[in-house]
């Protein structure tokens, strides 16, 4: 009998909390103990190159994180989103985007994300990889389709 009043109080409980703040609630716990690539690849305005093994490459900025494109992306379209956009951050910036040494300003855009705006490179939106843990860390080539991105805007494979 114990039992049942307590499935019932806690039946009452969970109805008397609306919905969406158990979701936050959940929500906000697992965030706390995610690494936040989004929000360090959104503090990098600025889109580097760096030397790696598979040669320059594109890096967000200060931290120098590899950057990818997606090769189902559209032209200055995102098709990563949800579960693809949280292993695969995009870089976002407020602002205009700025070329460092070696990078083509020509070539630097963004594309409205939702309330941000994502990075583009000759068209194509760029991420970071979560995986990637270090600058230059090149873990994620070819990965489902991401591919690092040349100083010309093109995939290296």
């Amino acid at each position: 009998m114990h039992l049942k009043q307590s499935a019932i109080a806690a039946a009452v409980v969970t109805a008397a909390v609306p919905a969406g703040l158990l979701a936050f609630e959940a929500g906000s716990a697992i965030a706390a103990h995610a690494p936040d690539r989004a929000a360090v690849a959104a503090k990098a305005s600025t889109v580097a190159l760096r030397s790696t093994k598979l040669g320059k490459i594109l890096v967000a900025g200060s931290d120098g994180h590899t950057l990818y494109l997606y090769d189902k992306d559209g032209k200055n379209k995102s098709t990563c989103t949800g579960s693809c956009a949280a292993v695969w951050p995009p870089l976002t910036v407020s602002g205009k985007p700025t070329a460092g040494s070696g990078v083509s300003a020509s070539k630097l855009g963004d594309i409205a994300r939702g309330h941000s705006h994502q990075v583009t490179y000759a068209g194509h939106p760029l991420y970071t990889f979560q995986s990637d843990s270090a600058a230059g860390q090149t873990t994620g080539e070819g990965s489902g389709g991401f591919y690092v991105v040349s100083a010309s805007g093109s995939a290296i494979k």
